[in-house]
């Protein structure tokens, strides 16, 4: 059933696929920006994030990313990566999540509200390397990427970026290491690409979700007035 902050898009593919919806109050034209999840479903931590996005002025979409292989609504504990997470994650795959970017960046594009030349991306953990892909896909003007695990692995869409992109990064993160971390900006480097690249030397992994063991408050509110930032100038809100 649809709310008032859910709708239903149709991918390129045929398949249908849940978003979260947030707007900001103010009316009149504003810019979009895309949110893309964590590994682990468009649950109570992405909302929010997606309603603080909108709060400061932007028209946000959060599309559920495991809608060929979950139901719609799906919300995995954040205990169980490895058995209830993984087999989703281990479904995607690169045609599916260019229908589903497109299929976001297409309703963006057909609201009235919403700046049609000024979308940005931004992601979490799976949903950073998404972002990544993103915006080589799409014709963006800022996208952000927090702690993207496997970014490293389509670092060679790095040629094909179209917007500035600011990088976090936790230096406690287990699961990325500083190799991978090179890894993407060496090829961003080498593609000439502008970015900024933030190492938290004191977060981890998940640092900025108040709803995983490794939420660090302090980061996680200079990376957010950081993330506002970067977008108020790169997207005008």
């Amino acid at each position: 059933m649809s709310t008032p902050n859910s709708l239903v898009l149709t991918a390129a593919d045929g398949t249908q696929l849940h978003a979260y919806v947030a707007r900001p109050q103010a009316s009149g034209p504003a810019p979009g920006i895309i949110l893309f999840q964590e590994a682990f479903g468009v649950n109570g931590h992405i909302r929010r994030v997606a309603d603080r996005v909108a709060a400061a002025g932007y028209v946000v979409i959060a599309p559920e990313l495991f809608h060929r292989t979950a139901a719609p609504g799906l919300e995995i504990p954040y205990s169980e990566f490895a058995t209830q997470a993984m087999p989703h994650y281990g479904a995607l795959t690169p045609e599916g999540l260019d229908h589903d970017i497109r299929a976001a960046y297409d309703w963006l594009q057909s609201q009235p509200d919403v700046q049609k030349d000024k979308i940005g991306g931004i992601g979490f953990c799976l949903g950073g390397q998404v972002a990544f892909r993103a915006n080589a896909v799409l014709p963006l003007a800022a996208a952000v990427s927090y702690y993207g695990g496997g970014t490293h692995t389509i670092a060679h869409l790095a040629k094909d970026l179209h917007a500035p992109h600011l990088f976090f990064w936790g230096g406690l993160d287990q699961h990325i290491s500083p190799a991978h971390i090179k890894q993407v900006t060496d090829a961003v480097d080498a593609a000439g690409k502008p970015y900024i690249n933030a190492v938290i030397s004191y977060a981890d992994h998940g640092f900025n979700c108040d709803e995983r063991p490794s939420y660090n408050p302090e980061a996680a509110a200079e990376a957010w007035a950081l993330t506002l930032a970067y977008f108020k100038e790169k997207l005008g809100a």
